[in-house]
């Protein structure tokens, strides 16, 4: 699951595909004030002020009422940077890693004792050459995604409770660029299980610039209801395009590709949205060759992917 910016959504990534499950919108205070502009709005007078990372308790919480289950909680530096949504998934046993900012205040075991001090003045102190892994969070169209990865232990009321760690990653290509993540976990849960979550993302990245054109960024409404209205088909929309791709993953009806080693491209949304627009909507066609059309488009952008990465793990 992740927590996203616009307004606040939920989104829910598994093997078989993503898409947003819970939306609430935000907000700001200086709207909460103004009792006028509410009215006009068409704001109910019992909804307060709350900050994002109070919405997205909340929308947690039903989750949790509904027993949903997920296996870990992704979210940016405005949520990561909160300790009352942090308290709130530990109380409730979900696994998460959280983007923190560079200046987030952490307590350490060091040696000479137990220190408080920022992330990154941590990672400094403490971390060596050896301490580094090379990990890929995920493959993407030009081959693995990697970066060099960091873990350490961090104090949580000021113990060590083998929970709780510091996970740091490094650019390849800049090793001063680096990200900082508070990770909550199981004993034992392996850094490649940590790096992995993280890749998860991406797919939301893809999945918000896919629904760009389907209504989610130009839009125009005036009210409360309107946006909940207008928010909630999109989001229809989407889970019906991401329930058709995964449909077609376990689906054998497409032919074989001959492209030797590089396999038939699964279907994504964008490639549905084109299909049903030409079969749905557009001037009588045969549907044998639209279908062959998108088989031949998919197994080149494979082909292109193939060679992509090949030349890049090629290169080091």
């Amino acid at each position: 699951m992740r927590i996203e910016r616009r307004g606040v959504f939920l989104s829910y990534v598994s093997a078989k595909g993503h898409t947003r499950i819970s939306r609430e919108l935000y907000l700001p205070k200086e709207w909460i004030d103004d009792p006028g502009r509410c009215r006009e709005a068409g704001i109910p007078e019992a909804i307060g002020f709350q900050t994002k990372c109070e919405v997205a308790r909340q929308m947690s919480e039903r989750l949790w009422n509904a027993r949903v289950p997920f296996a870990w909680v992704v979210a940016d530096t405005v949520y990561g940077g909160n300790l009352d949504l942090r308290l709130w998934l530990e109380a409730h046993r979900y696994a998460y890693v959280l983007a923190v900012a560079c200046d987030e205040p952490v307590g350490i075991q060091t040696a000479s004792g137990r220190k408080r001090m920022t992330v990154a003045e941590a990672e400094a102190l403490l971390l060596d050459a050896q301490d580094w892994h090379r990990l890929s969070t995920r493959s993407g169209t030009k081959g693995p995604r990697l970066f060099d990865w960091a873990i350490m232990p961090i104090l949580h009321g000021w113990e060590d409770d083998g929970r709780h760690c510091l996970l740091i990653r490094r650019c390849l290509d800049d090793p001063s660029e680096k990200a900082y993540y508070f990770v909550f976990a199981p004993v034992g849960t392996p850094l490649v299980e940590m790096v992995k979550a993280i890749g998860q993302r991406w797919d939301i990245e893809e999945c918000f610039e896919t629904t760009k054109d389907m209504g989610l960024e130009d839009y125009e409404v005036r009210r409360f209801t309107s946006w909940y209205r207008h928010i909630t088909l999109v989001m229809m929309v989407e889970a019906c395009l991401a329930s058709v791709c995964a449909a077609a993953r376990g689906s054998t009806a497409e032919p074989p590709s001959d492209e030797g080693t590089c396999p038939l491209l699964p279907l994504t949304m964008p490639e549905v949205r084109h299909l049903l627009a030409h079969l749905l909507w557009s001037p009588p066609r045969s549907q044998t060759l639209l279908l062959g059309w998108s088989w031949w488009r998919r197994c080149h952008q494979s082909r292109a992917s193939f060679f992509h990465t090949k030349r890049r793990c090629a290169a080091g």
